[in-house]
Formats: structure tokens, sequence, C-alpha cells
């Protein structure tokens, strides 16, 4: 399988819900799921070479088969922009993920659920997994956590929220993915094909009579929010984190980029001592995050998931 399939879930809100889109691989009709949850300003086509890896070395398997399933987060990608911009938390994104689930699930009994979560997604799946009273189809199995944890960097949310919001108008592809490695270059080495490949999904067409006819995918507003954190508030949602973290049952492996600004070393190794200690992989010239394409990044979670 080459393509993906795009489909789509009506997600509840206080404004009369929001669809949210998500692209599926693999063996439509396999109990097997693998959620692939994004980072804060990417969408679920940043899984493609994993999600492909994954489904190529599940076929052979005893049992047969995989659902890789990776939404584009409320207001990323193909997804509606949410009414109120407040909704743009991650108390409300793993709402929609339960729903997604849930949809799932009636379409096709899950029998294994993995989560594989990158920076944001990573946070998501903290709040999926860390309690227990959710209603989840199964608890998830393994957990994958790509350079965040409970505890984050104040200088690299600053960094973030610098950009974060800035619409992005570009004349042309090229642009667009020269504009976004001038942000992105801590995601580590990418031949030049792979990171016009890993841009292609991140923009979207305007009006065609417009002066530059290509946007960034996501809506500025997810800034919102963001932006309204101070530290104060950031160490308070760490102390709620870790208790989340303390309480996740699943398999846990955490991936961290060497040169990372967002989840320091002694926070990856707190993370091997507590909870579900979770086994760490470091990347050396990668800082925040690495992008699970690189073969080595994708061993290490095939690996972890396929065993």
């Amino acid at each position: 399988m080459t393509q993906p399939s795009l489909n789509h879930v009506t997600c509840p809100d206080a404004a009369d819900g929001h669809r949210m889109a998500y692209w599926q691989w693999g063996q439509p009709d396999s109990p097997h799921v693998v959620m692939c949850v994004h980072g804060l300003t990417r969408q679920g086509r940043d899984f493609d070479v994993l999600a492909q890896a994954l489904c190529a070395q599940a076929g052979p398997l005893p049992d047969g088969g995989i659902r890789v399933v990776c939404p584009d987060v409320a207001g990323r990608g193909e997804s509606e922009w949410l009414k109120d911009p407040m909704g743009y938390q991650v108390p409300a994104y793993a709402a929609d993920m339960l729903a997604l689930l849930a949809q799932l699930h009636a379409q096709t009994p899950i029998a294994t659920l993995d989560w594989v979560g990158t920076s944001m997604g990573g946070l998501i799946g903290m709040v999926v997994c860390g309690q227990p009273g959710l209603p989840l189809p199964v608890p998830v199995r393994k957990l994958v956590l790509n350079d965040v944890g409970p505890a984050l960097q104040w200088q690299a949310i600053q960094r973030i929220g610098a950009y974060l919001g800035q619409a992005g108008h570009f004349d042309n592809l090229q642009e667009a993915a020269d504009a976004m490695w001038t942000i992105s270059s801590s995601f580590g080495p990418h031949t030049p094909e792979q990171w016009l490949a890993l841009s292609k999904p991140m923009v979207r067409p305007v009006a065609p009579d417009a002066a530059s006819p290509l946007r960034l995918h996501y809506d500025p507003s997810i800034a919102i929010p963001f932006k309204l954190a101070d530290e104060a508030g950031a160490q308070h949602g760490e102390a709620m984190l870790w208790q989340l973290y303390d309480g996740i049952q699943a398999e846990t492996l955490v991936i961290r980029g060497a040169q990372s600004d967002l989840l320091s070393p002694e926070t990856a190794l707190a993370m091997t001592q507590r909870g579900p200690l979770a086994r760490l992989v470091e990347f050396d010239g990668v800082g925040h995050a690495p992008t699970l394409i690189a073969q080595d990044q994708v061993a290490a979670v095939t690996g972890f998931l396929l065993r």
C-alpha cells in the first residue's frame, strides 16, 4: 500500500462538533491498531515512512496485518478548524482521539492498541494512557513517546512560541520547504528529497488569484492558548503530567534527540526510573524532534512495537 486512505470522524465540542481527518494505512479490518499522533504544527502524513515500514513488517507475522492510523489533529491538515480557539489544548485533543478510537472499534473491534506520539502527540498519549478510567476499546499495550516527557524545558516552549501562528504564504513548494527548514533544522539530517516529501503535506492552496498561492496547513489560532501559558503555569502542568506518567501501564519507549532542547537528559533518565520504567533510545545529531524517517529511528520503533 503506497498511499493511505483519507477518512473522517465527527468529534463533539461546545460548538456543535467538528470533523477530524485521519489517514489509514494497512489492513482496514485488522484488530491491531497503531495510533500515530503528530506534533504541534505538524500533520498525520509525517508518519508515512514509519507507517509503510510497520505495514510491511507486520504482514508476515502469524496474526497478520496491522492498521496504522494517523490523525490530523483539529486545526491541522485536512481537519476542520475550531470555532473556539481555546479548544486547541491537549485535553480536548485527547477527547477527539477517544471519539476516533470508538469509531475504529465500531468498524472492526480493536484487540491490540499501540500509540506513537511525537511531542504534542506524546502529551496526548500520556493523557490517554495515564487515566485508567477512560473509555478505551482496550488499554494501550505499547507507548512510544518521541522527544517529549512530563517536564518540558521552558526555553524550548518560548522558541516554539516565537514562530507559532505565523500563517506563512509561499510562491511554490520549494520556497515553503526552505522556510520550514529554517525553523526545523533541529529535526536532524534529511536529504533534499526527504525534506521535500515531509514539506508537501504542510502547505495548502489558497485562492487562485492570491499573490502567494500556498499557505501553511494549520489554523494560526492554535497559537492563542499556547501563548497564554507562562512559566508558573507550565510548572503546575508538569506536576499533573508526572502524575499521568506514573499512571501509565503500557510498555513504554522514550525516544530522545540527543541535542533536544525540549526533553532534557535529566527528565528522560527520570522516565526510565519511575512510572512505566521506560526504555530510552537517543539519536545523536538530532534535536527536537526525530522525524522517524531515518532507518535507525524507524527500526527502533518498529522493533519495539512488533517484537
